[in-house]
């Protein structure tokens, strides 16, 4: 189980990101973290896998634990040790490495007698790449891209998967493949914090919610009560006729001042 509590993350030791954050993720369970850009999503992500120092960013007060133990003071190597892996929004592929070559890259924390059935359950997992494994990365679509670093983050065997926007700039049959693979990820045993603005999407999958404006968490609830409660409907789900919801699309927040006070 991932355990934030009260946490506060400063950059350059003067802007205030994050004000008292706290979110679970239970074992073995999908959980959603929807904002706006700039709502402190990303910080979050940081805050857990140890990137804040590369930001110029740090925990000023809260805590964060894996499974009982504190980690917001690990590094990045040492939080891929205790059993967490992301994938960063962009992707962040080797264009220039073979996908056999990215994934063995991702296996770098693993035992080395793992690797072969590691690459095996992700061939198994992503048909496509082991179609292509000793193709350039740089000539897989976006979609085979995003699959790529999902299965290299896999590669390390985590008990905990971060995903950082896996549905950005993809189309809508290709989001409903992550989204599925996502489903299927997590019934073989890993859990999921799903960073996402398609929170119809998200909501979709997980079992819990939480929402972040401007660095403090405003809603936190069950996915399904999400889902039909009426401010979220309105800025986040109803959006577009395709029902594909993107907080890039909001315009309007004519409920914030409530959801902040």
């Amino acid at each position: 189980m991932l355990t934030i509590e009260g946490l506060e993350v400063v950059y350059e030791d003067v802007i205030l990101v994050l004000k008292g954050v706290s979110i679970e993720v239970p074992e073995g369970s999908i959980v959603a973290l929807l904002g706006a850009n700039g709502a402190g999503k990303t910080t979050v992500l940081r805050a857990i896998t140890g990137l804040l120092d590369i930001h110029r960013g740090s925990v000023r007060k809260g805590s964060i634990k894996f499974n009982g133990q504190p980690i917001h003071h690990l590094d990045a190597p040492a939080t891929v040790a205790t059993g967490i892996g992301q994938v960063m929004e962009g992707r962040r592929i080797f264009i220039d490495f073979t996908i056999d070559e990215n994934l063995r890259i991702g296996a770098h924390t693993a035992d080395r007698g793992s690797i072969d059935a590691n690459l095996d359950r992700i061939y198994t997992l992503f048909p496509i790449l082991a179609e292509r494994r000793k193709q350039l990365a740089g000539y897989l679509s976006g979609g085979e891209q995003q699959m790529l670093a999902i299965g290299r983050a896999l590669m390390a065997e985590p008990k905990l998967l971060l995903l950082d926007e896996p549905s950005l700039g993809l189309a809508p049959l290709i989001v409903q493949q992550i989204r599925d693979l996502i489903v299927e990820i997590n019934e073989q045993g890993t859990s999921v914090l799903l960073v996402e603005q398609n929170a119809n999407m998200a909501l979709s999958i997980s079992e819990h919610g939480y929402i972040l404006e401007t660095g403090k968490v405003v809603m936190d609830k069950p996915s399904a009560i999400l889902r039909e409660d009426e401010d979220v409907r309105e800025f986040y789900l109803g959006l577009r006729d395709e029902g594909a919801a993107s907080f890039r699309d909001v315009k309007h927040y004519k409920r914030r001042k409530r959801w902040l006070s």
